[in-house]
C-alpha cells in the first residue's frame, strides 16, 4: 500500500508533464482504492481525460464504468469508439452485450468491422 501511495504521487506528476497513460493508472489506482481512498467518479474522470486524449483502454473502462452503472446505451457508445480505436477487447465485450440482449447485431458488426479498420 506504501508503494502505491508513492506510485501515484508519481502518476499525479507524471499527469501534469502530461502522460496519458499515467492518467490512466490513476483511473485505475481510485477505481480499486490502490493508493488512494477508492472513488469509481474520480476514476471516471480520469479515464475520460485519457480518453480525450486517445487512450482506447481508457475509453473501454469508461464503457465498464457506464456498465456497472446499468448505463447501457452510454457504455455501448464508449465500447465502439474504443474498438474503432482498435482495442480488441471492445468487439468481444458488444458480442456479450449482444448475446444479452443489450446491444444489437448491427451495433456488433459495427464494432467488428471498425475493429478490422483500425
Amino acid at each position: 500500500q506504501k508503494d502505491m501511495r508513492k506510485a501515484v504521487e508519481l502518476y499525479t506528476e507524471a499527469v501534469e508533464l502530461g502522460s496519458v497513460e499515467a492518467l490512466f493508472n490513476l483511473g485505475v489506482a481510485y477505481e480499486y482504492g490502490e493508493g488512494v481512498q477508492k472513488d469509481v467518479a474520480k476514476a471516471a474522470e480520469f479515464y475520460e481525460k485519457a480518453a480525450m486524449q486517445g487512450c482506447p483502454l481508457s475509453r473501454h473502462k469508461l464503457g465498464c464504468v457506464e456498465g456497472q452503472k446499468r448505463n447501457h446505451d452510454r457504455a455501448l457508445r464508449h465500447f465502439l469508439i474504443s474498438a474503432k480505436m482498435g482495442y480488441k477487447d471492445s468487439p468481444e465485450t458488444i458480442k456479450d452485450m449482444f448475446m444479452a440482449g443489450i446491444a444489437t447485431k448491427e451495433q456488433y458488426a459495427e464494432a467488428l468491422k471498425g475493429y478490422q479498420d483500425a
